[in-house]
Order: C-alpha cells, then structure tokens, then sequence
C-alpha cells in the first residue's frame, strides 16, 4: 500500500474522530483544552524523534499524566477544566525544549504524515474506532452534563467516571493527532470542524455528523495539497478545516 494512501487513512480517522469528539468539547466550552494537552505531548515527541520511536507512542503517556493531574486537581480544586489545563501544559512545553534538538523542532510543532507505516494506519484506524464508539456509548450522559451537573447527579450519572472517560478519549486523540498535526495544531483538529458543523446544524444529531464529516474533508483536502504541492501535510488540514469554516458562515448568514 502506497505511503499516500496510508497517510489519507490516518488522516481521515483522526480527523473524523477528533471532529466527533469536539462536537462535546464545544458544548463544554472547553474546545480549546486539546491545544495545551497538545503541547503536553512536546516532551514525549521529542524523546521519540531523538531515539526513533514512534511520535504518538512517546506523546501519549505525557498526555496520559496530563489528563490525571487535570482531573485530580478538577476535583480538589473545582476550579474550570480549561483554567487546569493552562496551568499543566506549560510545563510539558519547557521541558521538551531542555532537550528537543532545534532541527526537529519542525516535525514535533506541526507533524510530518507522510512516515507511517501500515502497523502504525491500522493501529490508528482501530484506536479511533474504539474512541467513537465509546463517545457514542457515553455521549448522552456527556451531554446532559454539560447542560447541568445538578441534573446529571439528579439522574444517578457518576459525573467524575465519566469526565475521565472523556477526557481519555481526548488524550489518545490528541497523541495520534500529533503525529499528523504536531503538538502545536492539535486543538484546530478538535475545534475548527466542530464550529463549521455548530453553523449549520439546527439539531444534536446533525451536528454530531457535520463535525466528523468536516473533520474527514479537511484531511482529505490537506493531505492531497500536500501530495501535490509538496506543502507540509499539517498546516494544510488546518487551512482546509478554515476555509469550510469560512463558508458555513456564509451559509450560516442566508
């Protein structure tokens, strides 16, 4: 299988998932947390490209901490997830820059798709798609919780459980999406195509399809402009996810 075709497979299960999940993380006000556990995954990025291993193996047990200690200190605190997260990411990024060799700092900050192998697609492709169907599994509960934890309670849901849950499935996303995307754009996956789909959806279900949808188009799109164009694979799903963007406003507006 041609490195084109593995990449346009990760990229769209990624993508798709990433999407999914921040059709939740909007509804919590918290789209932009998957930015600084993206920069969590600087360290574990870094020891991969310095001992040649694969970049999403090392961010994930960086992210894994991460999303521990924000759900500890969430709890102890009661202080707003996205607040814990500013506060824990900072850390990640000073220490990968102790040790990250200036030359590889391109491929830990915006990704390089165009390296993975068949294992590393499949394992992708699997991961994600235990992910969605977790998040459909738990994505009422989520919901309800994000309207009103006083409901939630009210209704027997263990709201602690399930905020872990989530936040692991946000943490194994965020670990693949650094390969793609690097440490740096890793929120743009979750955020950009779930405000497209927030623009043109009237309802829960078809928001929870555009965003997946819009997420997988904008890899698709990027992952071509960079097989055609030469232009780094990253950067371009990211301009592709705003310019759908961009025109859902438009429709949004008529």
């Amino acid at each position: 299988m041609s490195q084109f075709i593995l990449s346009l497979i990760g990229g769209i299960f990624v993508s798709a998932t990433a999407g999914y999940l921040g059709t939740l993380m909007l509804q919590k006000r918290m789209a932009l947390v998957a930015g600084p556990l993206g920069h969590l995954t600087l360290p574990g990025i870094a020891l991969a490209l310095l001992y040649g291993f694969d970049v999403s193996l090392g961010a994930f047990p960086f992210v894994i901490l991460g999303i521990i200690l924000i759900w500890l200190f969430e709890m102890r605190t009661k202080l707003p997830m996205e607040a814990l997260t500013a506060v824990v990411f900072a850390s990640g990024v000073a220490l990968a820059f102790l040790f990250l060799p200036i030359e590889q700092a391109e491929a830990a900050l915006v990704g390089d798709i165009s390296q993975v192998s068949f294992v590393e697609t499949a394992v992708t492709a699997v991961l994600c798609l235990l992910i969605f169907l977790v998040m459909r599994k738990i994505f009422s509960k989520m919901l309800l919780i994000s309207i009103s934890e006083d409901l939630a309670k009210v209704e027997g849901i263990d709201i602690k459980k399930y905020n872990l849950i989530y936040l692991g499935c946000i943490a194994v996303i965020v670990a693949l999406g650094a390969k793609m995307v690097g440490g740096l754009l890793t929120a743009a996956l979750v955020a950009i195509p779930a405000c497209a789909a927030k623009n043109l959806s009237k309802n829960m279900r078809r928001y929870s399809f555009l965003s997946p949808f819009f997420g997988a188009i904008s890899a698709v799109s990027g992952i071509f402009l960079f097989q055609f164009f030469s232009l780094p694979a990253g950067p371009m799903i990211i301009i592709s996810a705003t310019l759908i963007f961009l025109i859902s406003l438009v429709f949004k507006k008529r």
